[in-house]
């Protein structure tokens, strides 16, 4: 990231993360936001209610994602999961679960509030196979061909080095190693000004991929079997609300926006040879 960025992201989520350990709703936009975790059409009804009873509540409220990707990626018993941008460690708690005694789930973040809080979460939760290290996205603390899995939810459009990111993580997977993020998406084009203001609503400080720019990204790093699913489509109406009192006129842009900004389940593989 570059440094200024890198400091409004630790900004952002240090506040989100006392907040919620201060007992209050947590969003990335801050406490003037519109949308808490309960209401807001980015982050609710992510966790069914078996994935929610096993975790710390304020796990679960912490949790700032688009989506759910422990639910969509295809871990096994033994693996190694690495999430990127891990929070609360909400994602990362799950993965352990899913990967069982003999496997390990690492959570990596560079804000130390966060940091804090996802290892509270593991002790309340007894979670033993957990690692959560800081450092940034850009640059993973770990060695070569060490991780089975990636995972991240709603945090690599934060970097402002998104070719850095992808070829870090292309470097920490095993031969046939899976990258299994949710992440904010855009079809299509829309007008910048227009483009800014929805990023805004969606991720706070998002800088979200077209999707052709996210597959041919992840087919530079090195990847292939690249897919991109969209798991929730945003309209114009989740967003009135917030854009309202930024000063947007919600109606003159409607046209532009509708069905274009997307969570997505994105997924490709290192090759194994």
């Amino acid at each position: 990231m570059s440094t200024s960025l890198k400091e409004i992201v630790q900004e952002k989520y240090g506040e989100a993360a006392r907040r919620v350990s201060a007992g209050e709703a947590s969003s990335c936009c801050g406490a003037s936001a519109c949308c808490g975790a309960d209401v807001d059409p980015i982050t609710k009804n992510l966790y069914d209610d078996s994935q929610r009873s096993t975790l710390p509540e304020i796990a679960v409220k912490a949790s700032l994602g688009c989506g759910n990707p422990t639910a969509l990626a295809e871990l096994r018993p033994g693996e190694t999961v690495l999430d990127l941008g891990s929070g609360g460690g909400i994602d990362v708690l799950l993965s352990a679960q899913r990967v069982g005694p003999s496997g390990k789930a690492y959570g990596l973040d560079i804000t130390d509030d966060m940091l804090a809080l996802a290892r509270d979460n593991q002790k309340k939760a007894g979670v033993k196979n957990v690692e959560f290290l800081k450092g940034e996205i850009e640059k993973i603390p770990l060695p070569d061909n060490s991780v089975d899995v990636i995972i991240s939810n709603c945090v690599i459009n934060l970097s402002a080095d998104k070719d850095r990111v992808l070829r870090e993580a292309f470097r920490v997977l095993k031969p046939g190693g899976r990258f299994a993020v949710s992440d904010v998406v855009v079809r299509g084009e829309v007008p910048d000004e227009i483009r800014k203001s929805m990023l805004l609503w969606v991720g706070c400080i998002a800088g979200a991929l077209k999707d052709c720019d996210y597959v041919a990204k992840l087919a530079k790093a090195g990847f292939e079997s690249i897919d991109i699913e969209p798991t929730r489509v945003y309209n114009i109406a989740d967003a009135r609300a917030f854009l309202s009192t930024e000063g947007v006129d919600v109606d003159a842009i409607a046209a532009e926006v509708e069905g274009k900004f997307i969570s997505a389940f994105v997924r490709a593989t290192k090759p194994a040879g």
